[in-house]
């Protein structure tokens, strides 16, 4: 038995034909969403390299040449300086105190300097360390090892004896570029060979020069491996770790930061801090995108820079914070004997950026400074740009795109905005791990930095301090950063440091060190007294020592176990 449908009825079902075609319909949207989704960050990529004159129209027979380099290298250091040999050979890729070497000299002396490390055995897989300032000699250095896909090492300059021996023992290193001013004392296992990068006088050693001049041009295996470069953590507790960096999966990496600093393709940056350390060595590698001339010095002087600023013109500028606060040391009537209005971006990490040194620099030169937040392990966590340090002076920034940040308390979980918990992160450059096989533990794919941070209710992040800096004190958690923005602050003080000591009653107290101005006067008491009105009970420091200077390393940080403490509690 049948039974027919009322016209009521079937007005009321959907025809079949008709659901047929939404759904139809709606798996066509959701299909059109997901190819954009795929192919938003390569748009986005492709727009920004556009954008920032990366990518433009050339000579059919230049595009042809740049796409057999690329077969050649893939997405490495040797393909920048292979492109910038095609689109602009005269174009000086470095500029130091020797003088300037072009694209296409780079090219070719870095050809032939690989040629002469073959003969001392480096090949795919060695590893070559390379302990130099900033100087033609550790950009060659770097790319020479590269083509051959060797790694390269980049040693500390500021490490002592014993940390340099621990360090090339643990990392099998087949040769050592070195500056002649670190051969005294250095003590190299069996079997390495040593090749001089920078000498003031004459060497009994093999120098760069010297191979380069004698080794022939000839083309080099096919397609290498990517060598990997092996950066050392800081090492200021301890003996520095060695950190692998992966190979950047194509150019989002450098797309990323230059989404949020308008660097400019072919200008010239002028690169102060020092390369072995990740932050100099990503301006590097945003150099290397770029086509852009680096300016480089060994060493680093207020003076000299605002000079070198002036003299090639540079659009940018990369420093730590303590070379910043140098230059605005130097007096106001001097600093404008300079011309520095060609300088559009000064990028700043590497350690600490106080609010008062953003403020006080921005007011000296403009809106130019971009603040980066990043670690040896993380590569870059948020940045900064003069808005934001206009805004919130003491703020570490924003996540860029394809950066994921997170405030996770001691169980993982997130926290709210304004509290403090652990700062972790994702992005496309998380290193591989440490050469000596120690990991870190990541919480949902995400990596801790060590630091201890919020976020405010604009997103933006705040760096409170290191994890294991925070103190106990009287059972109340202190965070040293917060006592040291304070004593920062004040007119008298050039820079300070705090750190917790042991305390017999409380458990730990903190222990402020101050490097005033010269001419001004401040003694303890008044500093106590000052921070009384900002600080609870346990965040003013007990004790109160005056140096003439602190210790740093060569990336400006303050190296805690070199502070002359002495107990004045009892």
């Amino acid at each position: 038995m049948t039974s027919e449908r009322t016209p009521e009825s079937r007005s009321r079902s959907p025809l079949p034909g008709a659901a047929g075609e939404r759904r139809t319909e709606r798996a066509e949207q959701g299909a059109v969403s997901r190819w954009f989704a795929r192919r938003a960050p390569v748009l986005l990529d492709a727009l920004t390299l556009i954008r920032q004159g990366v990518v433009r129209p050339m000579r059919p027979d230049r595009l042809l040449r740049i796409a057999m380099a690329y077969r050649r290298w893939g997405i490495a250091i040797p393909l920048g300086y292979a492109v910038g040999a095609i689109r602009h050979p005269d174009r000086p890729a470095v500029i130091d105190e020797r003088g300037a070497l072009s694209f296409a000299e780079v090219e070719q002396r870095t050809t032939r300097l690989a040629n002469g490390l073959r003969e001392y055995g480096v090949e795919s897989g060695s590893r070559v360390a390379i302990l130099c300032r900033n100087h033609h000699g550790f950009v060659e250095g770097l790319l020479a090892a590269s083509k051959l896909g060797a790694d390269s090492v980049l040693l500390n300059t500021g490490m002592s004896s014993e940390q340099m021996s621990a360090v090339l023992a643990e990392q099998s290193v087949a040769v050592v570029i070195s500056d002649s001013e670190f051969t005294e004392g250095l003590r190299l296992p069996d079997g390495v060979e040593l090749l001089v990068s920078w000498t003031e006088s004459t060497t009994s050693d093999t120098t760069l020069e010297q191979l380069i001049g004698r080794s022939p041009a000839t083309p080099l295996p096919k397609r290498p491996r990517h060598g990997r470069m092996i950066v050392l953590t800081s090492g200021t507790t301890g003996t520095p770790k060695g950190a692998r960096r992966p190979d950047p999966p194509n150019l989002s990496p450098a797309t990323t930061i230059m989404s949020r600093v308008p660097l400019r393709s072919g200008e010239r940056m002028l690169v102060c801090a020092p390369m072995f350390h990740t932050w100099g060595l990503a301006a590097f590698q945003l150099g290397t995108v770029l086509g852009a001339t680096l300016v480089l010095r060994r060493g680093f002087d207020p003076q000299q820079t605002l000079a070198a600023l002036q003299r090639h013109r540079c659009g940018a500028m990369f420093a730590v914070p303590v070379m910043l606060q140098r230059i605005l040391e130097l007096p106001e009537r001097q600093r404008r004997n300079y011309d520095h209005r060609q300088l559009r971006i000064v990028a700043c990490s590497g350690s600490a950026l106080s609010g008062t040194l953003a403020t006080e620099f921005q007011r000296a030169f403009g809106p130019v400074l971009y603040n980066f937040y990043g670690s040896t392990e993380a590569s870059w966590v948020s940045i900064a740009n003069p808005r934001d340090l206009r805004t919130a002076p003491g703020t570490a920034g924003k996540p860029p795109r394809g950066t994921t940040l997170r405030i996770l308390d001691e169980s993982g979980s997130p926290v709210a905005a304004g509290e403090t918990g652990g700062v972790h992160v994702g992005n496309d450059m998380l290193f591989e791990g440490y050469t000596n096989g120690k990991e870190v533990r990541r919480t949902n794919g995400l990596m801790p930095t060590g630091d201890l941070g919020y976020l405010d209710q604009e997103g933006r992040l705040f760096i409170v301090g290191r994890t294991d800096d925070m103190i106990v004190s009287g059972g109340e958690n202190v965070y040293p950063k917060e006592t040291e923005d304070v004593i920062a602050s004040f007119e008298e003080v050039r820079e300070v440091a705090v750190t917790g000591v042991e305390d017999p009653k409380h458990g730990q107290r903190l222990a402020a060190f101050v490097v005033p101005h010269e001419g001004h006067e401040l003694d303890e008491d008044t500093v106590r007294e000052r921070v009384k009105e900002k600080l609870s009970t346990f965040a003013r420091p007990r004790d109160v020592v005056f140096l003439d200077e602190l210790p740093r390393n060569a990336t400006g940080k303050v190296v805690p176990n070199r502070l002359p403490f002495r107990d004045t509690s009892g």
